[in-house]
Formats: C-alpha cells, structure tokens, sequence
C-alpha cells in the first residue's frame, strides 16, 4: 500500500527521514548524548511557532540535564528563548514534556522528570503569561505513580479537545510481584527490565485536577513493539485520529525507540497499524526515530523528532511535509 493510498483512507503523508533538517545538534557526538524529546505549538496570535527538547548526556555524566524552548517565524530555523537545568526541578532526570497553551491564554509546561525522594518519574506542571518566563519555583505535582496505581508515569502529551483536557503518558504497570523499592535503584525503572512501557490516559476539565484513566496501549506479545508502545503524538484527520508511537522490542531498545502508527476513533481504544514493523526509522546505527510531535499548519505538516546519528548520537530534526487533503 503507497503513501497516497494510506492517506486516502485518512493516515497523513508521511516523510523519508533522510530528507530531514537538523533543528539542534546534540551536545556531543557519540552514544549517549542526545537532544530531542520535542513538544511543539504554533501562537496564532504571536505568529511563531515554541518548541520545547531536552539535552541528555550519559548516564554516567548526568542524563537528561536541561531542557529548553526556542522560538521560530518559520518552524525550520529555531532560537533558544528559554531554558533550566535539573537542578532547578530538583530532579535527577528531566525528560519529554508537554507544552500547551490554554483556551485562556496561558502557557502551560507540564514536565516528566525524576524525583530524588524516591528516584520515581513523575509530572509537574508549570503556568506563565509568556514560553519566556516559566519559573520552575512554581512547578506543582499533577501526576504521581503513587496516586495512578502503577510505578511510573512521564513523557506527558496533551490535547485539549470538547472542554476537556486529555493526557496520553507513558507508564510503568507494576510487576506481579507488587511494588519494591529495588525496582527504582536505577533512577529509572523503564530500563530495568522489571517492566515495560505502557500509555496511559488521564483525563481533566482544568488541566490541573487529573483523574487517572488506566492502560489504552500495551506493548504485544511479541515482535518488534514488544517492550514498549509509548505514543508521541496525535494528528486528526476526522473521524480517525492518527497516533504516532515509540516501540521498542526488549529492554535493550528502551532509549532506542524506532516510530509506529495506531489509529483511534475516541483516544481510549487503539489498534495498531505498524504491528508487523515499524514505519519511521533512521538509516543510521540502532535506527532509532522516536518522540515525535507533529502539527498541520496551513497546508504542511511539521514533523519534529529524536533521530540517530551513525555515531550514535541524537539530534533534533524536522520534515515539513505537504498536506494534501
């Protein structure tokens, strides 16, 4: 089946990731050092588009130790308006984040990040008039693992669609076993092997007060998306919403995600698409492609996403993809 004729019954056009355009390069050049993690929103109103990533080193040196937001006229070429360290969410690890703004007007930054108290990933929530003057001395704790019934819960993606706001995370379901302290050893249970890389459904009416939905994607039993189906993003082509997801099929693939497709009538129940292989992926070293965020401006998509770089590194790249309805 060609591209046009998905696209004929409602999966968008898609894009050759060798035809993307490098955002931001990583913050070194080998294995381990990564930027990307991308969230990304177009102001009408301001006319740019804000578009958040995160900066990671290796485990050893720090992991994920910044995350920031830059600012763009065009959605190609980006400047760095706003950016924190860990430290100034007292974290271990910042990762993917949601960036959001309101029907009120407000930005929002809902951040997935570690949590030194208990080395749990959990979900803060940050409020500004501007994406340049979020202050992480405001954060306040939305979502906890504690309150939802499982292990973990981070890499938050938010729509705000009929008054409500819904929440599609990705989590960590408890092992049989029951819930230990061990399984947080790491600081990171998702790469413990203990587990796997669920998504998750929180649904509010404010954006604050989250109420705990439960399991709508679940790795299969076997083959390339065994370990993880961790969705990135949402385009909406009525009545199907298209969900882009990051699979990996063992534990040894968990920062090595490549990208997969479900498609969702009512974002509670999915099937996939991609449950044979996935459809993006790099040429390059593990082949990973994941995080995607993409958004229909006018009569393009831009596409945004973590790529692997043949030294194994990761970048932040886009592709902007005409959209022919």
């Amino acid at each position: 089946m060609t591209i046009e004729h998905k696209r004929w019954f409602g999966i968008p056009p898609l894009f050759d990731p060798k035809d993307g355009v490098t955002v931001f390069d990583p913050p070194g050049d080998v294995s381990g050092y990564w930027i990307g993690a991308p969230s990304i929103i177009y102001d009408d109103e301001k006319g740019k588009f804000f578009l958040y990533y995160r900066r990671r080193k290796p485990r050893e040196l720090g992991r994920g130790y910044e995350c920031g937001i830059a600012e763009s006229t065009d959605g190609i070429n980006f400047k760095q308006i706003w950016a924190s360290s860990k430290d100034s969410f007292g974290s271990i690890s910042v990762e993917r984040s949601a960036l959001v703004k309101t029907l009120e007007g407000k930005y929002r930054l809902y951040i997935g990040y570690v949590a030194p108290e208990d080395n749990r990933w959990k979900i803060d929530m940050i409020e500004a008039d501007s994406p340049y003057e979020f202050n992480p001395d405001t954060k306040k704790l939305i979502l906890a693992p504690e309150n939802c019934g499982v292990e973990a819960v981070k890499d938050p993606y938010i729509i705000i669609m009929g008054g409500l706001y819904y929440m599609l995370m990705s989590y960590a379901p408890t092992p049989n076993k029951g819930s230990d302290k061990s399984f947080h050893a790491t600081a990171d249970i998702f790469n413990t092997g203990k587990t796997s890389s669920n998504t998750g459904l929180a649904l509010s009416s404010d954006g604050v007060n989250w109420k705990w939905i439960g399991d709508v994607m679940s790795p299969s039993k076997n083959g390339w998306n065994a370990y993880a189906t961790r969705i990135s993003c949402v385009l909406y082509n009525p009545p199907i919403f298209n969900v882009f997801y990051d699979g990996g099929a063992t534990v040894g693939e968990n920062y090595e995600e490549k990208t997969g497709l479900a498609v969702t009538f009512d974002l509670m129940h999915y099937h996939d698409v991609s449950d044979q292989s996935p459809i993006l992926v790099s040429p390059h070293a593990s082949g990973s492609l994941r995080y995607m965020d993409a958004i229909r401006l006018g009569s393009y998509i831009y596409y945004y996403y973590e790529y692997v770089r043949p030294d194994g590194s990761h970048e932040l790249r886009m592709n902007k993809v005409p959209n022919k309805d």
